[in-house]
């Protein structure tokens, strides 16, 4: 069986359906064992697809939206299915029941985010890069323009690399706080060791300077818990591949 971690705040939404989906479960075997949802890893395309087809019968929202991702600060608002890897964004925004966001990770800080009233949820992509250069205030705009109040949206960020383990080095961090000079405390180096930056507490401080006061933590630290989740950074480190894991948000129909 597929594993499932769920935010309160979005558990507690009637016509909102979400996961957090880590590795177990699914049918990819070797470097890819679980539920690797990415085809673009060496995976076998037809065990990813039967692994995609599992999330999509655990959430009961809809056709997933899987668009490829680069890294970006670019948003799209979708309107209805999409073929698979057929847009470049990192973000996802919809007001339209029965399509189900979909975010691939393996470090990097999946963000769900749905405001009730309103009817439009979104999905975000944060790796460092991203967050950086603004994903979480479009995502946040994105939805806004479909009818959102930030102060309405409930927001959740899923399993994703901790500071401990995410050494970046110096020029790293003297980039980061030339863009975000009170950005400081993001970092902390060890005891001869290189600067460490907190990705994921980085992105809370995104969201909540959008104006979104609703913020929860679901998961663990991608890179200490293997057996949970997939890590690019771990499989680098070990000389191996890794798989990617997927977390979606949807308006399930009426």
């Amino acid at each position: 069986m597929i594993e499932r971690e769920t935010s309160p705040a979005l558990d507690a939404i009637s016509n909102i359906g979400h996961g957090f989906f880590g590795r177990r479960g699914g049918m990819s075997t070797g470097d890819f064992a679980g539920l690797n949802v990415s085809w673009a890893v060496g995976d076998d395309q037809q065990i990813v697809e039967r692994n995609r087809e599992s999330v999509r019968q655990a959430t009961a929202i809809g056709p997933l939206i899987v668009v490829r991702q680069v890294h970006s600060a670019a948003v799209e608002t979708i309107h209805g299915a999409v073929a698979p890897s057929t847009l470049e964004a990192d973000a996802l925004v919809t007001a339209t029941p029965g399509l189900a966001l979909a975010i691939l990770t393996a470090d990097c800080t999946p963000i769900l985010l749905a405001d009730p009233d309103a009817g439009v949820v979104g999905a975000a992509h944060a790796g460092w890069r991203g967050a950086v250069d603004g994903i979480v205030g479009n995502t946040v705009a994105a939805m806004a323009a479909l009818g959102a109040d930030p102060a309405n949206i409930s927001a959740a960020y899923g399993p994703s690399i901790s500071a401990p383990n995410y050494e970046v080095g110096d020029k790293f961090r003297s980039d980061f706080l030339a863009l975000h000079p009170g950005g400081e405390h993001h970092f902390h180096t060890p005891p001869g060791g290189q600067p460490h930056f907190d990705l994921p507490g980085f992105v809370e401080a995104r969201l909540r300077a959008a104006g979104i006061t609703r913020v929860e933590r679901v998961g663990a630290c991608t890179y200490a818990h293997p057996d949970r989740y997939f890590s690019h950074r771990l499989a680098t480190h070990r000389g191996t591949k890794t798989g990617r894991q997927i977390a979606v948000i949807g308006l399930t129909q009426v």
